[in-house]
């Protein structure tokens, strides 16, 4: 029997098959967009577009359905990453290899497992300052911030109101406009 040999981003690159990731040394489809999958996500990017600005508080390259290559055998695609203009000072091209400031995941249904543990576990062995998850069907958003070297939970919010969560305190954020409300 031969073993298994884990999966490169080199072959990522080489597959001709759209919505793919390297999660764990092994090439696997994206979950099927769904409406308020996609809805979630870009109202999300609408909401912080000011940090994107230069007119804004600015500061940051906020990026969606981005690819980031943290090793050899892990290269996820995320909902909405961004990182820090000084420590990126061109806009993000093709996939990147400088870890992010920021990734937010829209919980997909049958994909919690990726989401709350697969990634939650690469992006805190990474050092990735902040990683929010939101889940659209209980129209909830939950903020980590790397403490030393694990997250812990800096915001859980479940009512549509006006926000500010780190790292992007300077925008006030409408949760309700995000969810569709």
């Amino acid at each position: 029997m031969e073993a298994h040999k884990p999966e490169t981003v080199a072959d990522l690159l080489a597959n001709p098959e759209e919505r793919v990731e390297l999660i764990g040394g092994e090439i696997v489809r994206r979950p099927m967009a769904r409406g308020e999958h996609a809805s979630v996500q870009l109202r999300t990017g609408v909401e912080l577009g000011p940090v994107d600005r230069d007119s804004g508080p600015g500061g940051w390259w906020i990026a969606t359905e981005i690819s980031v290559a943290y090793e050899p055998h892990e290269c996820p695609t995320h909902d909405l990453a961004g990182w820090r203009k000084e420590r990126m000072p061109g806009l993000p091209r093709g996939v990147v290899e400088l870890m992010p400031d920021w990734v937010c995941e829209i919980v997909s249904p049958g994909h919690e497992r990726k989401d709350t543990l697969t990634l939650f576990l690469l992006l805190q062995r990474h050092r990735v300052p902040y990683y929010w998850l939101i889940w659209p069907e209980s129209r909830t958003l939950i903020a980590y911030q790397l403490d030393d070297e694990h997250y812990r939970v800096v915001a859980t919010i479940t009512e549509p109101s006006r926000i500010r969560v780190p790292p992007f305190d300077a925008v006030e954020m409408d949760l309700g406009y995000v969810f569709g409300e």
